[in-house]
């Protein structure tokens, strides 16, 4: 059986479901397909659920610029529409004299991003507002905040689904055609079909490289490697020792093991960094280990016994640590396909660039 549809978009997380709000708020015909039993299984709902300001990324990449366009998009959304978030602020703190000129990396990094916020604290400064805290030079962000991650997903889907997109879920796409009027898709489930589409968006997070790869007419040159970087985060015992996002000055390879808190106020300390082969999201309780020493050089209080495994996370990667990695969103301008935009890489801040990914992409298709 073949179906047509305007425009196709794979992948039911928080990014795709911002595109096709996006399509569908241009007056596009819109499905998303998503091989799952419902929006945002996999990294969308496995993450810090951080509004990030847009600090750390290289100066000019697509990161630095959505993420702080992003961010800004998506505090007015969440307070017109009345979604569960806060602008609760983060500490980025150095612990001893050789940090602290990383500080000032930091501040400057995040200033040629645009993001114009950011004020040093003294050590006495920086404790007056986290007694908790230990630390020889801070940085206070004001911007970064917390969101509720699900009641965003929802949102975006309802707003697509008032505008007329449909949801197919149980649906993965097996293969497709890319052709000169158009690209069918090959859509698995209890009813396969195949749905010729003017134009798809792969944003299968995890899985867009298997998608891209199994589209006859893409070169696979264009196909970048996936890598999978596992992240598990642990959760404390007892009350949170702080108000606000805690990060060391970030390492070369990683920002450290950080301090989030989540609307209900309970804390957790990660991610940490596992490269992995296969998709599995058990917490290993041994690797809080080497969590207590990471976390007591800024928060010598925290007692033995006190973080418990929580959930994990896997970032899909489009190269391994020691690289600037920015998103990849490759549109006709890059491969040759009209109509045919994917998305790799797509980690964070891909929830707070979500509606800024979602306008790139529709100028890439050329919506208005």
């Amino acid at each position: 059986m073949v179906e047509s549809v305007e425009c196709a978009v794979i992948g039911a997380g928080v990014v795709g479901l911002g595109i096709a709000r996006r399509l569908a708020l241009a007056g596009r015909e819109v499905v998303v397909l998503e091989a799952a039993e419902t929006i945002g299984t996999e990294t969308s709902s496995r993450n810090s659920e951080v509004i990030h300001a847009g600090i750390y990324y290289q100066a000019g990449s697509l990161k630095a610029r959505l993420c702080v366009a992003g961010r800004e998009a998506l505090y007015r959304y969440c307070a017109e529409r009345g979604i569960a978030h806060r602008r609760i602020g983060k500490l980025i703190v150095a612990t001893s004299g050789e940090e602290n000129p990383a500080l000032e990396r930091v501040l400057r990094k995040a200033e040629g991003n645009g993001v114009g916020d950011l004020r040093r604290l003294t050590p006495a400064e920086a404790r007056a507002i986290e007694p908790e805290l230990r630390c020889t030079g801070a940085l206070l962000s004001p911007s970064t905040g917390i969101i509720d991650s699900h009641q965003l997903m929802l949102a975006y889907q309802g707003e697509a689904g008032d505008r007329g997109a449909a949801f197919a879920f149980r649906s993965p796409v097996l293969g497709g055609r890319v052709g000169e009027d158009g690209i069918d898709l090959d859509v698995g489930g209890a009813e396969g079909l195949t749905l010729r589409c003017r134009c798809v968006v792969n944003s299968a997070g995890l899985h867009a490289q298997a998608v891209a790869r199994a589209l006859h007419g893409l070169d696979p040159r264009h196909v970048p490697p996936r890598w999978m970087a596992k992240g598990s985060y642990y959760t404390l015992a007892g009350r949170a020792p702080f108000s606000r996002l805690v990060y060391p000055v970030p390492g070369p390879a990683s920002l450290g093991v950080h301090v989030t808190i989540d609307l209900a106020g309970q804390c957790r300390f990660g991610p940490d960094a596992e490269w992995v082969e296969e998709i599995d999201y058990d917490v290993d309780p041994a690797r809080a280990t080497g969590f207590y020493a990471a976390v007591r050089r800024y928060w010598p209080g925290l007692k033995d016994g006190a973080i418990l495994p929580g959930y994990a996370g896997i970032r899909p990667k489009v190269a391994k640590a020691g690289q600037e990695i920015d998103f990849v969103i490759q549109g006709p301008e890059a491969h040759g396909c009209r109509g045919l935009v994917n998305l790799f890489g797509i980690e964070s801040p891909g929830l707070t660039a979500s509606l800024a990914l979602a306008d790139e992409v529709a100028l890439r298709l050329g919506i208005a």
